[in-house]
């Protein structure tokens, strides 16, 4: 799937077939519904991606201290950029097939 498909499946009622999880994740924050993409986060603490993933999740939310947290335990530097440039940075290493 190429980064305009992806985009373009946000029009979509229903997640696209066999996409991998963490970018079913932003695939439901792309469509709004933080809770979803925040329980998917949640699901697998302690794993890298997904805590990166949460980081980002944070940050969306507003809570800067709680996504800072989040960064540290994924052992990522603090996204200085803008919400939308994370979110398309995260679904092109995605897409990649790189870990977050």
């Amino acid at each position: 799937m190429t980064f305009e498909q992806f985009t373009q499946s946000l029009s979509l009622d229903t997640l696209p077939a066999e996409l991998p999880v963490l970018l079913q994740a932003l695939w439901y924050d792309g469509k709004g519904d933080w809770e979803a993409a925040h329980n998917i986060a949640q699901s697998r603490e302690g794993t890298r991606g997904y805590d990166r993933l949460h980081a980002y999740l944070h940050r969306v939310e507003g809570d800067e201290w709680n996504a800072g947290y989040w960064y540290r335990r994924a052992g990522a530097k603090v996204f200085r950029g803008s919400l939308k440039e994370e979110w398309t940075e995260l679904v092109h290493e995605l897409l990649a097939g790189k870990e977050l």
